[in-house]
Parts: structure tokens; C-alpha cells; sequence
């Protein structure tokens, strides 16, 4: 290993950056909540099928349920550029991913007994193009 000094302004760099560490991106999902406010993921779906969406939708459950998560963020979309409008055989509300994500936990009885409530999120979290969804505490029999 070659030890090098660093220049002034690499020192300088290096301050600043470990003083605003909050500006970088957290790359697990999870949002720094203070200890008082649920522990939330975050996700995005844009780009997935509904088919893949599904099948994440629920590997993220599944694991922020054991880790003792309690509010998934999940980003849909608001799904305006969906071409299903063109095609009269496929339904245009289920063709969007707000709307089938809700419906494919609602139908899958194990992860619709993790669930305590699915809502739309509020503005500040993507409005009508995300979704909430809490989840029931683990029970320890």
C-alpha cells in the first residue's frame, strides 16, 4: 500500500463530506427515521411488469416483516403513460400497477394477513402515484 498526503483541498473535500453525510443516498431503502417514527422502506416500481412487480411486491413484505419494518413506501407511478387505454382487451384500471399491487396482496392469504392497511400516500411521499402499505407487528407466540 502506497501512502500518499493528501492536498488542502482533498482534506477539505474529505471534511465537508463527512460533515453533510446526510446527503448521500441510503442505498438499503430504508429511511433514517428518529426512534419515535416507524421504520420505513421505500421502493419503485417504475419500468416492472406486473408480473415482476408482484413477485417483489412481495419478497419486500416477506423481509420488512421479519426485520420489523412497519410502512413500506412503494412508488407506482401514476401509470398516464400506460398504452392499455389502446387495447380493449386489457383492462385499464388493472393494468396499472396502483391498482394491482393492492389486489395481488388482498388475494394472497399470506401476505394479506402482514398487512394492517393499503393506502394512497400522502403528497409529500408521491401522492396518487404511491402507495402506503403498514404492516402488523410480528406476534410472538
Amino acid at each position: 500500500m502506497i501512502k500518499k498526503d493528501l492536498s488542502k483541498q482533498d482534506r477539505k473535500d474529505w471534511k465537508e463530506f463527512l460533515d453533510n453525510i446526510s446527503s448521500v443516498p441510503n442505498k438499503d431503502g430504508l429511511d433514517d427515521q428518529k426512534n419515535n417514527e416507524p421504520r420505513r422502506f421505500k421502493f419503485d416500481f417504475h419500468g416492472y411488469s406486473i408480473e415482476n412487480a408482484n413477485k417483489k411486491i412481495s419478497e419486500i413484505i416477506n423481509s420488512c416483516h421479519t426485520k420489523g419494518i412497519s410502512e413500506i413506501l412503494i412508488v407506482t407511478g401514476k401509470g398516464i403513460h400506460s398504452k392499455s387505454s389502446k387495447n380493449v382487451y386489457i383492462s385499464e384500471e388493472f393494468s396499472k400497477l396502483k391498482n394491482t399491487i393492492p389486489e395481488f396482496i388482498k388475494n394472497n392469504s399470506d401476505l394479506n394477513l402482514k398487512i394492517h392497511e393499503i393506502k394512497q400516500a400522502d403528497q409529500d411521499s408521491g401522492g396518487s402515484g404511491a402507495l402506503l402499505i403498514k404492516l402488523r407487528k410480528i406476534s410472538v407466540s
